[in-house]
């Protein structure tokens, strides 16, 4: 009887870990805070942008990393693109710019 008790133990612990390192952030993966400010950021930079008479928010993709921005679609001119990284960079939280607009 003791021997299984030490089985289930065995088990049960073996269980739990299994569960808590499931859940940990890997570099590859966020947590779900991770995600919800990522988030919150790429909406802030999106309405910077949006509000930006100069730079056309259709044509520019918006993704957000671990509070690094990366900037990817076609804009008309190299200043759009030198606008568009400004505006980015001075949004709240932006750690970083990836910057890899395309003048068409």
């Amino acid at each position: 009887m003791e021997k299984l008790y030490r089985i289930l133990k065995f088990m049960v612990c073996i269980g739990l870990i299994t569960a808590f390192l499931g859940c940990a952030a890997t570099q590859k993966q966020q947590s779900t805070g991770q995600y919800i400010d990522d988030s919150v950021i790429t909406t802030k930079v999106k309405a910077a942008i949006l509000e930006e008479p100069s730079l056309k928010m259709l044509q520019i993709s918006v993704k957000t990393y671990n509070g690094t921005v990366q900037l990817s679609g076609f804009v008309d001119s190299a200043q759009s693109v030198n606008k568009a990284g400004a505006v980015a960079g001075s949004v709240e939280g932006v750690k970083a710019v990836k910057n890899d607009l395309v003048v068409k």
